[in-house]
């Protein structure tokens, strides 16, 4: 099994033991709504962690908390792909595609409006 696949299946054991637990049942579409928001506040405190306020002193670099936070973050992210139903081999397929595209936008090859090289 490929590591991506992996974590795909560990969080949905960890999303249905929650959901168990907690005896919570949403759709797909209600789980991946919650996770974005949840998603977001992790981002929020990701945030926090790297620092962005220039009016205060900086804050002291601590790799372990950062790197917590993009897990965490990773987390709400992978049920979301399993609430909609995207596979390791989905996520792969359409990175790359849209990695592509995106290396096309940037040198003016894409059809897309308002990108120029």
């Amino acid at each position: 099994m490929d590591r991506l696949q992996e974590l795909l299946n560990r969080q949905k054991e960890l999303d249905g033991f929650i959901a168990g637990r907690r005896h919570l049942d949403f759709d797909g579409k209600e789980w991946a709504r919650k996770k974005c928001v949840a998603m977001i506040v992790e981002a929020s405190e990701l945030l926090d962690e790297i620092g962005y306020k220039w009016w205060k002193e900086p804050k002291k670099d601590n790799d372990a908390e950062l790197k917590e936070e993009i897990i965490d973050i990773l987390h709400f992210f992978l049920g979301i792909c399993n609430d909609i139903g995207l596979s390791s081999d989905d996520i792969y397929e359409i990175y790359m595609k849209k990695n592509d595209e995106n290396h096309k936008r940037q040198t003016g090859k894409s059809n897309k409006k308002g990108y120029k090289s």
